[in-house]
Protein backbone atom coordinates (compact mmCIF):
# COMPACT_ATOMS: atom_id res chain seq x y z
CA UNK A 1 0.00 0.00 0.00
CA UNK A 2 1.44 3.26 -1.04
CA UNK A 3 2.00 6.04 1.53
CA UNK A 4 1.95 9.86 0.55
CA UNK A 5 5.09 11.31 0.61
CA UNK A 6 3.96 14.72 0.43
CA UNK A 7 4.52 17.00 3.80
CA UNK A 8 1.73 17.39 6.11
CA UNK A 9 0.62 21.25 6.74
CA UNK A 10 -0.27 21.94 9.94
CA UNK A 11 -3.99 22.60 10.06
CA UNK A 12 -5.28 26.30 11.01
CA UNK A 13 -6.37 27.15 14.27
CA UNK A 14 -10.01 27.42 14.82
CA UNK A 15 -11.81 30.45 15.37
CA UNK A 16 -12.84 30.88 19.08
CA UNK A 17 -16.15 29.74 20.30
CA UNK A 18 -18.60 32.43 19.50
CA UNK A 19 -16.41 33.79 16.54
CA UNK A 20 -17.24 33.50 12.71
CA UNK A 21 -14.41 33.41 10.09
CA UNK A 22 -15.21 36.94 8.33
CA UNK A 23 -14.55 36.70 4.58
CA UNK A 24 -11.31 38.16 2.90
CA UNK A 25 -12.44 41.45 1.73
CA UNK A 26 -11.38 43.06 -1.47
CA UNK A 27 -8.59 46.06 -0.92
CA UNK A 28 -10.59 49.74 -0.84
CA UNK A 29 -9.44 52.06 -3.10
CA UNK A 30 -7.99 54.66 -2.55
CA UNK A 31 -9.64 58.16 -1.64
CA UNK A 32 -10.17 60.32 -4.60
CA UNK A 33 -9.67 63.93 -4.56
CA UNK A 34 -12.80 66.54 -5.64
CA UNK A 35 -11.98 67.75 -9.20
CA UNK A 36 -10.86 72.03 -8.95
CA UNK A 37 -13.68 73.68 -8.64
CA UNK A 38 -13.96 76.65 -11.27
CA UNK A 39 -14.24 80.21 -10.06
CA UNK A 40 -17.54 81.63 -11.01
CA UNK A 41 -17.57 84.21 -13.57
CA UNK A 42 -16.70 87.87 -12.54
CA UNK A 43 -14.94 86.78 -9.25
CA UNK A 44 -11.51 88.02 -8.45
CA UNK A 45 -8.74 86.70 -10.03
CA UNK A 46 -6.02 84.86 -7.28
CA UNK A 47 -4.70 86.77 -5.21
CA UNK A 48 -6.52 89.87 -5.73
CA UNK A 49 -7.24 92.12 -2.75
CA UNK A 50 -10.53 92.45 -1.52
CA UNK A 51 -12.45 95.60 -2.08
CA UNK A 52 -11.69 98.36 0.41
CA UNK A 53 -14.98 98.30 1.64
CA UNK A 54 -18.93 97.86 0.11
CA UNK A 55 -20.15 101.22 -1.35
CA UNK A 56 -23.55 100.16 -0.51
CA UNK A 57 -22.87 99.61 3.37
CA UNK A 58 -24.73 102.15 5.27
CA UNK A 59 -23.03 101.67 8.38
CA UNK A 60 -20.66 104.45 9.83
CA UNK A 61 -17.77 102.42 8.68
CA UNK A 62 -18.98 102.45 5.16
CA UNK A 63 -19.55 106.39 5.63
CA UNK A 64 -16.29 106.44 6.87
CA UNK A 65 -14.70 104.86 3.59
CA UNK A 66 -17.21 106.96 1.44
CA UNK A 67 -15.55 109.88 2.71
CA UNK A 68 -12.26 108.86 2.78
CA UNK A 69 -12.68 107.35 -1.17
CA UNK A 70 -14.00 111.17 -2.29
CA UNK A 71 -11.74 112.78 -0.25
CA UNK A 72 -8.70 111.06 -1.92
CA UNK A 73 -10.47 111.24 -5.41
CA UNK A 74 -11.44 114.57 -5.54
CA UNK A 75 -9.05 116.78 -3.35
CA UNK A 76 -10.70 118.61 -0.50
CA UNK A 77 -12.70 120.83 -3.13
CA UNK A 78 -14.64 117.69 -2.51
CA UNK A 79 -15.96 118.24 0.79
CA UNK A 80 -17.44 120.80 2.95
CA UNK A 81 -15.74 122.25 6.08
CA UNK A 82 -17.51 119.92 8.23
CA UNK A 83 -16.66 116.71 6.60
CA UNK A 84 -12.97 117.72 6.30
CA UNK A 85 -12.88 118.11 9.92
CA UNK A 86 -14.83 114.80 9.80
CA UNK A 87 -11.40 113.01 8.67
CA UNK A 88 -9.18 114.79 10.99
CA UNK A 89 -11.37 113.65 14.23
CA UNK A 90 -11.54 109.80 12.86
CA UNK A 91 -8.14 110.06 13.85
CA UNK A 92 -9.26 110.47 17.48
CA UNK A 93 -11.88 108.45 17.63
CA UNK A 94 -11.55 104.89 15.48
CA UNK A 95 -15.68 104.71 16.33
CA UNK A 96 -18.84 106.48 16.60
CA UNK A 97 -19.93 109.03 14.88
CA UNK A 98 -17.59 112.27 14.65
CA UNK A 99 -20.31 114.35 12.51
CA UNK A 100 -22.46 115.81 14.74
CA UNK A 101 -19.47 117.07 16.52
CA UNK A 102 -17.64 118.46 13.79
CA UNK A 103 -20.99 120.24 12.73
CA UNK A 104 -21.22 121.71 16.33
CA UNK A 105 -17.27 123.27 15.98
CA UNK A 106 -17.87 124.73 12.76
CA UNK A 107 -20.99 126.65 14.88
CA UNK A 108 -19.06 127.39 17.34
CA UNK A 109 -16.14 128.76 16.10
CA UNK A 110 -17.49 129.56 12.70
CA UNK A 111 -15.20 128.32 10.07
CA UNK A 112 -12.58 125.19 9.48
CA UNK A 113 -10.03 127.69 9.75
CA UNK A 114 -11.18 129.31 13.02
CA UNK A 115 -11.38 125.98 14.41
CA UNK A 116 -7.73 125.26 13.33
CA UNK A 117 -6.41 127.98 15.17
CA UNK A 118 -8.63 128.03 18.15
CA UNK A 119 -6.98 127.71 21.37
CA UNK A 120 -6.69 124.12 22.61
CA UNK A 121 -8.50 125.14 26.00
CA UNK A 122 -11.32 126.52 24.11
CA UNK A 123 -11.71 123.26 21.67
CA UNK A 124 -11.67 121.18 25.08
CA UNK A 125 -15.04 123.27 26.19
CA UNK A 126 -17.22 122.55 22.60
CA UNK A 127 -19.09 119.23 23.68
CA UNK A 128 -18.02 116.15 22.33
CA UNK A 129 -14.55 117.43 22.12
CA UNK A 130 -11.93 115.74 24.37
CA UNK A 131 -8.49 115.43 24.77
CA UNK A 132 -7.83 113.37 21.67
CA UNK A 133 -9.92 115.46 19.20
CA UNK A 134 -8.06 118.28 20.47
CA UNK A 135 -5.02 116.76 19.59
CA UNK A 136 -6.02 116.16 16.52
CA UNK A 137 -6.74 119.16 15.24
CA UNK A 138 -3.65 121.12 16.12
CA UNK A 139 -2.05 118.51 15.13
CA UNK A 140 -3.74 119.02 11.67
CA UNK A 141 -2.99 122.99 12.31
CA UNK A 142 0.28 122.73 13.09
CA UNK A 143 1.66 120.47 9.55
CA UNK A 144 -0.39 123.20 7.83
CA UNK A 145 1.90 125.72 8.88
CA UNK A 146 4.83 123.74 8.67
CA UNK A 147 3.99 123.07 4.66
CA UNK A 148 3.02 126.18 4.30
CA UNK A 149 7.24 127.58 6.30
CA UNK A 150 8.57 124.68 4.45
CA UNK A 151 7.82 126.36 0.92
CA UNK A 152 8.58 130.09 1.94
CA UNK A 153 12.12 128.63 2.69
CA UNK A 154 15.15 128.01 -0.04
CA UNK A 155 14.48 131.19 -2.48
CA UNK A 156 14.82 135.00 -1.47
CA UNK A 157 12.55 136.45 0.38
CA UNK A 158 11.74 139.01 -2.15
CA UNK A 159 11.32 136.15 -4.88
CA UNK A 160 9.31 133.95 -2.93
CA UNK A 161 6.92 137.07 -1.24
CA UNK A 162 3.19 136.07 -1.85
CA UNK A 163 4.56 132.06 0.02
CA UNK A 164 6.28 133.93 2.78
CA UNK A 165 3.22 135.84 3.56
CA UNK A 166 0.82 132.61 3.40
CA UNK A 167 3.23 131.25 6.08
CA UNK A 168 2.98 134.71 8.50
CA UNK A 169 -0.66 134.56 8.04
CA UNK A 170 -0.92 130.60 8.38
CA UNK A 171 1.45 130.61 12.03
CA UNK A 172 -0.31 133.70 13.02
CA UNK A 173 -2.75 135.52 11.38
CA UNK A 174 -5.89 134.48 13.58
CA UNK A 175 -3.95 134.48 16.98
CA UNK A 176 -6.13 136.13 19.37
CA UNK A 177 -3.51 138.23 20.45
CA UNK A 178 -0.66 139.68 19.38
CA UNK A 179 2.12 138.14 18.09
CA UNK A 180 6.08 140.11 17.11
CA UNK A 181 7.77 137.76 15.07
CA UNK A 182 11.18 137.88 13.11
CA UNK A 183 12.56 135.94 10.48
CA UNK A 184 16.22 135.83 10.03
CA UNK A 185 17.95 136.21 6.55
CA UNK A 186 21.35 135.34 5.13
CA UNK A 187 22.91 137.77 2.34
CA UNK A 188 20.97 136.00 -0.09
CA UNK A 189 17.90 136.91 1.07
CA UNK A 190 16.94 133.76 2.37
CA UNK A 191 15.22 132.58 5.61
CA UNK A 192 17.66 130.95 8.34
CA UNK A 193 15.40 130.66 11.21
CA UNK A 194 12.26 132.50 12.03
CA UNK A 195 11.46 133.03 16.20
CA UNK A 196 8.58 134.84 17.83
CA UNK A 197 9.98 137.20 20.30
CA UNK A 198 7.37 138.51 21.92
CA UNK A 199 3.47 137.81 23.05
CA UNK A 200 1.34 140.72 23.89
CA UNK A 201 -2.17 141.76 24.31
CA UNK A 202 -5.47 142.06 21.68
CA UNK A 203 -4.41 145.44 20.47
CA UNK A 204 -0.41 146.25 21.79
CA UNK A 205 3.11 143.97 21.79
CA UNK A 206 6.03 145.43 23.38
CA UNK A 207 9.07 144.81 21.18
CA UNK A 208 12.57 145.55 22.40
CA UNK A 209 15.22 146.08 19.99
CA UNK A 210 18.05 144.52 21.83
CA UNK A 211 16.36 141.47 21.32
CA UNK A 212 15.94 141.19 17.52
CA UNK A 213 19.77 142.73 17.81
CA UNK A 214 20.66 139.41 19.96
CA UNK A 215 19.04 136.99 17.46
CA UNK A 216 20.48 138.24 14.27
CA UNK A 217 23.83 138.38 15.44
CA UNK A 218 23.48 134.34 16.89
CA UNK A 219 22.03 133.52 13.65
CA UNK A 220 24.83 135.91 11.56
CA UNK A 221 21.86 136.91 9.85
CA UNK A 222 22.48 139.99 7.69
CA UNK A 223 18.81 141.13 7.42
CA UNK A 224 15.46 140.59 9.05
CA UNK A 225 11.73 140.77 8.14
CA UNK A 226 9.60 141.67 11.01
CA UNK A 227 6.02 140.40 11.43
CA UNK A 228 3.43 140.98 13.64
CA UNK A 229 -0.50 140.28 13.61
CA UNK A 230 -3.50 142.05 14.40
CA UNK A 231 -6.18 140.27 15.85
CA UNK A 232 -8.62 142.80 15.28
CA UNK A 233 -8.39 141.88 11.44
CA UNK A 234 -7.57 145.56 10.36
CA UNK A 235 -3.91 145.12 8.89
CA UNK A 236 -3.45 148.84 8.15
CA UNK A 237 -0.46 149.92 10.16
CA UNK A 238 -0.58 151.96 13.56
CA UNK A 239 1.24 155.35 14.10
CA UNK A 240 2.95 153.23 17.15
CA UNK A 241 3.96 150.39 14.73
CA UNK A 242 5.48 152.63 12.39
CA UNK A 243 6.93 154.76 15.43
CA UNK A 244 8.12 150.84 16.56
CA UNK A 245 9.50 149.91 12.66
CA UNK A 246 11.77 153.06 13.08
CA UNK A 247 13.47 152.76 16.02
CA UNK A 248 14.00 148.83 15.13
CA UNK A 249 15.95 149.81 11.53
CA UNK A 250 17.78 152.57 13.58
CA UNK A 251 18.76 149.99 16.74
CA UNK A 252 19.95 147.38 14.21
CA UNK A 253 21.85 150.03 11.15
CA UNK A 254 25.24 150.15 13.58
CA UNK A 255 25.46 146.29 13.15
CA UNK A 256 24.98 145.84 9.54
CA UNK A 257 21.32 144.25 9.80
CA UNK A 258 19.01 145.43 7.42
CA UNK A 259 14.90 145.53 8.34
CA UNK A 260 13.92 144.01 4.40
CA UNK A 261 10.70 144.77 5.32
CA UNK A 262 7.38 145.01 8.84
CA UNK A 263 4.47 143.12 7.61
CA UNK A 264 1.06 142.92 9.44
CA UNK A 265 -0.71 139.81 9.24
CA UNK A 266 -4.53 139.27 10.26
CA UNK A 267 -7.64 137.02 9.26
CA UNK A 268 -8.53 139.54 6.49
CA UNK A 269 -5.57 140.23 4.99
CA UNK A 270 -1.78 141.80 5.01
CA UNK A 271 0.08 144.87 5.03
CA UNK A 272 4.16 145.28 3.89
CA UNK A 273 5.73 148.81 5.33
CA UNK A 274 7.94 148.14 2.03
CA UNK A 275 5.01 148.30 -0.40
CA UNK A 276 3.62 151.64 1.54
CA UNK A 277 7.10 153.08 1.30
CA UNK A 278 6.79 153.44 5.17
CA UNK A 279 10.88 151.94 4.94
Amino acid sequence: MLRDSRPAWPKAAAPPDGERRRPDLPEADPPQSDPPQSDPPGADPPGADPPEFDPKDKSLGGHRERLRRRFLDGGEAALPDYELLELILFAASPRGNVKPAAKRLIAEFGSLANVLAADPADLLRTEGIGLAAAAAIKAAAAAGVRLARQEASGRPVLNNYRKVVAFCRAAMGREPVEQFRVLYLDKQNRMIDDEIVQRGTVDHTPVYPREVAHGALNRGATAVLLVHNHPSGNPAPSDADIRMTKSLKEALAPIGVIVLDHLIVSAEGDTSFRSLGLL
